[in-house]
């Protein structure tokens, strides 16, 4: 677990330092998740093969996800000492580390059997104001992924800034509509305050209360923004790892199951250490209770991509650019003959 812990801790614990000191620290932070993961990706390495579940790595990173939230709050809001430049890498860097590892890490969580971690995984997501994907990733993407009825499955031709607008108008309440109807199948009365999004709005103003006390309303400006970055970074995952493949259906309208073509993965191994496998997309659909230092990728039954997952966000980003690089992939995989 040494590779998988190295990638995805010494990010948050570069960005504490420069939230604390400033100095070289926001700068080697910023460039912890970016231009090093790029060239150590280059290396082509392999991540050794293990029988450790990785959860106590998610409970450490769940553990450090919210003092360095609350750090990186009051040193935007508050630390006078850092510069101006200090102060936007440390932005830039903290909505890197929260985007790509906090987010990947509260997915592993949120798939959990055991409650604890699963609670610490929606806590993740609701201090990024997100915590509505808890219940559409679940009731929703999870069941729907590849087809039309999934917010977050976009479809072939789509840029990602439309997706992206789709996303944010369609996902709250397709989560809201699959949570009310998995209650609504419930043996028993259930109370409305048990009900998943009073807990997700309730949690979303009370940690913008704590923004503020952190730090004031400059405070609570930079954690909106923090948050929308981290979001973002979301979006663009989702939108890499589903652009374009779609399940068949049959002639009643019945998708196919989710199989190992319905996925897009990159095997780039520091990026997917970094991402806790999150990138080996396929095996995490086909079994999605499987712990990430398992998962695997089978490259003649699983859509692979040109580059590493972190790289093709920033292509997407250039909606022509990318439908340079995918479109022709897509095709290939929807019509394989």
């Amino acid at each position: 677990m040494i590779w998988y812990a190295t990638a995805s801790l010494t990010p948050s614990v570069l960005l504490a330092l420069g939230c604390l000191f400033g100095g070289t620290f926001p700068l080697l932070g910023v460039l912890s998740i970016t231009v090093f993961v790029f060239f150590m990706d280059k290396l082509g390495r392999a991540l050794p093969e293990t029988t450790d579940t990785g959860r106590t790595l998610s409970l450490i990173l769940a553990a450090t996800h919210f003092p360095l939230l609350a750090l990186g709050v009051w040193a935007l809001g508050n630390n006078d000492a850092l510069s101006l430049l200090d102060k936007v890498l440390i932005f830039t860097g903290l909505g890197l580390n929260f985007g790509q590892i906090s987010n990947s890490n509260a997915h592993e969580l949120i798939h959990a059997s055991a409650r604890i971690p699963r609670r610490l995984g929606t806590a993740i997501y609701i201090s990024l104001l997100h915590g509505h994907h808890v219940s559409a990733h679940l009731r929703v993407h999870h069941v729907h992924a590849a087809t039309d009825a999934d917010p977050n499955s976009a479809r072939a031709g789509e840029g990602f800034w439309a997706y992206a607008l789709g996303v944010l108008r369609c996902e709250f309440t397709a989560g809201l509509r699959a949570e009310n109807a998995h209650r609504a199948r419930a043996s028993g009365a259930l109370s409305p305050l048990s009900h998943p999004y009073v807990g997700y709005v309730t949690g979303a103003f009370a940690a913008l209360f704590l923004s503020f006390l952190i730090a004031g309303a400059k405070g609570v400006m930079m954690y909106l923004g923090i948050a929308i970055y981290a979001q973002l970074q979301l979006f663009l995952s989702d939108y890499v790892q589903h652009y374009g493949l779609r399940r068949s259906s049959d002639a009643a309208g019945k998708p196919e199951p989710v199989g190992p073509q319905h996925s897009w993965n990159a095997p780039n191994w520091y990026s997917s250490a970094m991402m806790l496998n999150a990138p080996k997309h396929s095996d995490h659909h086909m079994r999605p209770s499987r712990a990430f230092p398992a998962l695997e990728i089978t490259r003649d039954t699983m859509p692979v991509l040109p580059h590493s997952l972190p790289v093709m966000a920033v292509i997407a980003l250039i909606p022509p650019l990318w439908h340079r690089v995918m479109d022709r992939r897509v095709a290939r995989w929807q019509d394989p003959a």
